[in-house]
């Protein structure tokens, strides 16, 4: 019997000079070793703070120095038709860093069928997010993250104009709750 390793690719973006990462649950999920590349091609060992599958969010921690961190912004302030940047590593390593523009289409959007029990109101964009572009950040034009690059809606498993990032007012405080404890409860 044959053992088989398997590799995938996400983005991320780092919210603290300390070495935090931010990326989606499903980016991580499962995985044995995670490892996190830099824009200068610096390569990490990465550990798991903590992920929450609901709000599709992970929080990883890396050692390393010289980091620049983005800024957090408020995605309640998003309005229809405003531009966003999505950034991310769309379908191959060799495209890391990629930037899309797009519009915000809707705000609040849930049971898709995107993000299995998801309870996320994702930020509808027309931005072009493929698969790889899940985790990084999705930046108004001030340059703050005002969501995280999650799903596609496909017939074809491409991109087709329609993305959904988690909106940045429940990913940062999911994500600073994962850091301080490492898991997310919920009451019923």
């Amino acid at each position: 019997q044959r053992e088989f390793k398997q590799t995938g690719l996400g983005s991320g973006f780092i919210v603290d000079s300390s070495g935090v990462v931010i990326t989606n649950n499903h980016v991580v999920e499962r995985a044995d070793t995670i490892k996190v590349r830099l824009a200068d091609r610096r390569e990490f060992a990465a550990t798991l703070a903590g992920a929450d599958p609901r709000t599709d969010v992970a929080v990883l921690r890396i050692q390393a120095p010289n980091l620049k961190a983005l800024k957090w912004g408020d995605s309640n302030a998003l309005r229809l038709a405003e531009w966003v940047l999505c950034i991310g590593s769309p379908l191959d390593p060799n495209l890391e860093h990629s930037v899309s523009a797009g519009i915000i289409s809707a705000k609040g959007r849930s049971n898709l069928g995107v993000a299995e029990n998801s309870i996320v109101d994702f930020i509808q964009t027309d931005a072009a997010i493929n698969p790889g572009n899940s985790g990084g950040p999705m930046l108004n034009l001030r340059g703050e993250v005002v969501g995280i690059n999650a799903a596609i809606k496909t017939n074809t498993g491409g991109y087709m104009g329609i993305g959904f990032a988690v909106p940045a007012a429940m990913a940062r405080p999911i994500s600073e709750t994962l850091l301080a404890g490492g898991r997310i409860t919920r009451g019923w």
